[in-house]
């Protein structure tokens, strides 16, 4: 994972938060923290695909492969507004779900990201 998420990361460290914090996240701040859910999405998202538990149509091309990490990551976000306690503001559930798709295009667009991401699932 740090091939993709370095330990420093934003989206690493809002992942260690939510995971340890699993219970009290939401009481840490005053309102719905979005940039921590967001990071977060993104981080599961690669989380998910590189495990391929769940991954029945495997993506042929960088724009397919973009697609299941944002659906993943949309998955990480309901999830995380499910059990919030917090209200989420106007607008909130839109501006989570464009910072996790930039950070997951960020990473598809480093490097050779995305070709190593596509490679690791197709059929031999």
């Amino acid at each position: 994972m740090d091939r993709f998420f370095a330990p420093n990361t934003s989206e690493a460290l809002a992942h260690t938060h939510l995971t340890e914090n699993w219970f009290t996240w939401d009481q840490d701040h005053p309102s719905f923290n979005e940039t921590l859910v967001a990071g977060c999405a993104s981080y599961q998202a690669f989380t998910r695909y590189l495990s391929g538990s769940d991954l029945f149509i495997v993506p042929r091309s960088p724009r397919e492969l973009e697609g299941v990490l944002r659906r993943y990551a949309y998955d990480s976000i309901h999830n995380a507004i499910a059990v919030s306690r917090q209200t989420l503001q106007r607008g909130g559930y839109s501006r989570m779900c464009s910072l996790a798709e930039k950070s997951i295009r960020d990473v598809l667009n480093t490097n050779d990201n995305a070709t190593v991401l596509l490679d690791l699932h197709t059929p031999q």
